[in-house]
């Protein structure tokens, strides 16, 4: 497979480029940030993306979607990355729709994406580092289970219609089987949500469940089977959050270059100096290399190739730690003024750090990755 875009990829790349650009540009994340939004992007803007079709991207043409694939998915998170557009769209018209993909209940809940009108939160995190343990109970009651635990760094989750919810039915945390996926309604009785600003002025959730009853509709996929949609998801949001967090990367470095061709200083431009053009010409290198490992697996994904899963883990990590180098050489080359809230290139670095942290950073990609080997 090349790894290069194709016509129609292309051409879809031209269309999310002009109309994040235009729709969601950084000033609007900077609104949203100093009017202190509750909400944490915008509703009418996430109804947008569904009039361009954006959030049907993954959804079969039989249920109205496009039925398109991860590459293309790739391509508008990229632009949204490369605009820190505030969206729902990488946990709802990405991973959310991979795990629901196949089951009962992507009838009941794709509808609403498509319309712009549903946004689906990810419940799965426990503890720090994107730890793969599931503490969280579910337990047999009545024609249902009662879900007693709690979750945290929850994108969306204080608004979310839709939540993935990841439990125990049977074993220990720390195993691998008896793990069980659940789709709980906004609103559920016992379920106590307090959102929390990250670093990039984003809002993520702390969910406790305190006996929370849900019939047996609510299971996703099979009982104890749970780790199958999980993976679609956890293998989808990797790919998504490395793309996006490409598009911040790229975003950042055309920042840094353009300021290396229009700064002076003592009447001569910074971006003659040969070790800034060291430094320009390394940090190209190595988001190329890492644009590459993101279509890698994006492709690998769409053949559904067994490679995959070892590429997601090869894109992210190398996304991360590409990314970082971005943002951090872009906020030193641009000097004073990138230490300012005024300046944009340090909210780049902002949503870069939450990105890396999401779905597991470099370290955590480099350790399963050793873990796949046999080490």
């Amino acid at each position: 497979m090349p790894l290069f875009l194709n016509d129609e990829q292309s051409m879809l790349r031209d269309t999310a480029k002009d109309f994040v650009g235009e729709s969601a540009p950084v000033s609007h994340m900077r609104k949203l940030r100093d009017d202190k939004d509750a909400t944490g992007f915008s509703r009418d803007l996430w109804k947008q993306f569904a009039e361009m079709g954006f959030t049907g991207i993954l959804i079969g043409e039989d249920q109205g979607g496009l039925g398109l694939g991860h590459v293309e998915a790739g391509v508008v998170l990229e632009e949204i990355g490369r605009n820190l557009s505030p969206s729902p769209f990488l946990s709802t018209a990405v991973a959310a729709v991979e795990a629901l993909k196949g089951t009962g209940h992507a009838e009941r809940w794709y509808p609403g994406i498509l319309k712009g009108e549903t946004v689906a939160a990810l419940a799965i995190d426990e503890g720090a580092k994107h730890r793969s343990s599931v503490g969280l109970k579910a337990e047999r009651a009545g024609n249902g289970f009662r879900l007693s635990g709690r979750k945290q760094f929850v994108t969306h989750g204080h608004v979310a219609d839709l939540l993935i919810v990841a439990a125990r039915t049977a074993g220990a945390a720390d195993d691998e089987a008896g793990v069980t996926l659940f789709a709980v309604p906004q609103g559920a009785a016992k379920m106590s949500v307090t959102p929390e600003r990250l670093a990039d002025s984003s809002l993520a959730a702390r969910i406790e469940f305190d006996g929370v009853e849900v019939d047996a509709d609510a299971v996703i996929g099979e009982v104890d089977a749970g780790r199958d949609p999980l993976g679609r998801l956890l293998r989808a949001g990797r790919t998504g959050a490395a793309a996006e967090m490409l598009g911040v990367g790229a975003g950042a470095m055309d920042m840094t270059v353009n300021y290396l061709k229009e700064r002076k200083q003592f009447g001569t431009l910074i971006g003659s100096f040969q070790a800034l053009q060291h430094r320009a010409a390394h940090l190209y290198s190595e988001m190329e290399v890492a644009r590459a490992a993101v279509l890698k697996a994006q492709q690998l994904l769409d053949a559904g190739d067994d490679k995959a899963d070892a590429a997601v883990s090869v894109a992210k990590a190398m996304t991360g730690l590409a990314t970082m180098l971005s943002v951090q050489e872009g906020v030193q080359m641009h000097g004073g003024i990138g230490m300012t809230d005024e300046y944009d290139i340090g909210f780049y670095m902002k949503r870069q750090r939450v990105l890396a942290e999401m779905f597991g950073d470099a370290n955590f990609h480099a350790d399963r990755l050793a873990q796949l080997a046999g080490y």
